[in-house]
């Protein structure tokens, strides 16, 4: 019997970016029968839960643990990335040579495997599960940078970002707020290395975000087309979201009532915003 057509993942260390990006891969071998390889980077030993999770996998999805190199405990994401290139790269090879794949698919901070995808002349994806609105200030952040020369926080004018309202630079995420800082520049080169890929997936749809989508589907040389998947949520595990209930919910609130706020993966708001 022929194997299905295979697509290899990556998501960045965490069960933050690890949860989404499962989530879409079995969207993918539920919708389309393919199957596939996920290349799980680990920072230390893995965790009770992260273990759960890749035990409860459909044969479908097949996980490959890659402890960094040198691991540190105080490693984050980046060094753990940054020092298993080697490792990924041989796995990638292995992968490329046993059952060529059909797409890597990437999160959005782990754009530095996209060059293995280029080397092998593999088409390459970013899944992006956060909002059109970050995505096109990641699109517009190379730009900014060089145009800008005070730290965003510090301009007296909004920004006007593709298809959004104008959004003030304190308002951006606080890993933008200072320049000089590692988590800056680390942002700032991954949203460069988006124009690497085919293509990017985002987490999102028009009725949500309308002006925004639009903006980033337009057509431009050089830019990876965006496709709009979502809403994708979590479903079918304690504690998940049962989306015809949401819906019904939904639909039986006055219009204009319902007021939609993402907590991100961090789950935190500070005080002034849960007020406001």
């Amino acid at each position: 019997m022929a194997e299905k057509p295979r697509i290899v993942m990556l998501p960045t260390p965490g069960m933050g970016h690890l949860i989404p990006l499962i989530g879409f891969a079995k969207d993918l071998v539920h919708s389309h029968d393919l199957a596939i390889t996920l290349i799980v980077l680990t920072i230390g030993p893995p965790t009770n839960a992260q273990k759960d999770l890749l035990h409860a996998l459909p044969g479908t999805i097949k996980p490959i643990l890659v402890p960094p190199v040198s691991y540190q405990p105080e490693m984050n994401a980046f060094f753990a990335i940054t020092r298993s290139m080697s490792s990924i790269r041989h796995l990638f090879k292995s992968l490329v040579y046993s059952n060529r794949p059909r797409a890597l698919v990437v999160d959005l901070l782990s754009t530095d495997v996209l060059e293995f995808a280029m080397e092998f002349n593999i088409p390459s994806y970013v899944y992006f599960p956060s909002s059109a609105l970050s995505l096109a200030l990641m699109f517009d952040l190379p730009t900014l940078d060089e145009t800008v020369s005070c730290e965003f926080k510090d301009l007296p004018e909004p920004m006007k970002l593709p298809g959004s309202v104008p959004v003030h630079g304190r308002d951006f995420p606080a890993e933008l707020q200072d320049r000089s800082k590692d988590e800056y520049k680390w942002l700032l080169n991954e949203a460069k290395r988006y124009l690497i890929a085919k293509g990017m997936i985002l987490n999102s749809f028009k009725d949500l975000e309308p002006g925004t989508i639009e903006a980033l589907q337009l057509e431009e040389p050089d830019k990876p087309a965006v496709y709009a998947i979502g809403p994708r949520l979590q479903t079918g595990s304690s504690g998940g979201i049962d989306e015809s209930e949401c819906g019904k919910w939904l639909d039986n609130q006055p219009s204009g009532s319902v007021l939609f706020v993402s907590f991100g993966s961090g789950g935190t708001l500070s005080l002034d915003q849960l007020n406001n």
